[in-house]
């Protein structure tokens, strides 16, 4: 989905201006057609788990997690980015879901929705609502309240 990755590139564009992002993408389990689905959350689990360091604040984007609105969200990404010591991360779940050390792990859980999208639209709803956010918190006049 050519226009996805666009959509995504333009986003990620204008977030330099606001603060430093990087996306990676962690590599697909290997035969996970194979695999339980809780076999496959282990594993993603783990390549999860060992690309974080001890002071990465952890943020799951998860259907299970707190529903904000855009200003709220603003509000909250504010507080965390005047609050941390470490990287401020975001994690998309895999499509079973996240394995329980995930969430043990995790500081905090945020859905985007109530519906389900695949993980490209995902990519691009998240980082346009990251932009839409920093906007709000410096007051500029993409976001019409």
């Amino acid at each position: 989905m050519a226009f996805v990755q666009d959509g995504f590139e333009t986003y990620q564009k204008r977030l330099v201006h606001y603060a430093s992002f990087q996306c990676e993408t962690l590599a697909d389990v290997k035969n996970a057609g194979n695999l339980t689905a809780e076999k496959l959350k282990e594993k993603e689990a783990e390549a999860i788990l060992n690309r974080l360091n001890k002071n990465d604040f952890l943020v799951l984007l998860d259907e299970k997690g707190q529903i904000l609105s855009s200003e709220k969200f603003a509000a909250q990404l504010e507080k965390w980015q005047n609050h941390l010591s470490g990287d401020l991360v975001f994690q998309i779940g895999g499509a079973f879901g996240f394995a329980e050390a995930v969430y043990q792990r995790a500081n905090y859980s945020l859905s985007l929705s109530a519906m389900t999208f695949n993980h490209q639209l995902v990519r691009l709803i998240f980082v346009e609502q990251l932009y839409r956010a920093f906007t709000i918190i410096k007051n500029e006049s993409y976001h019409h309240a």
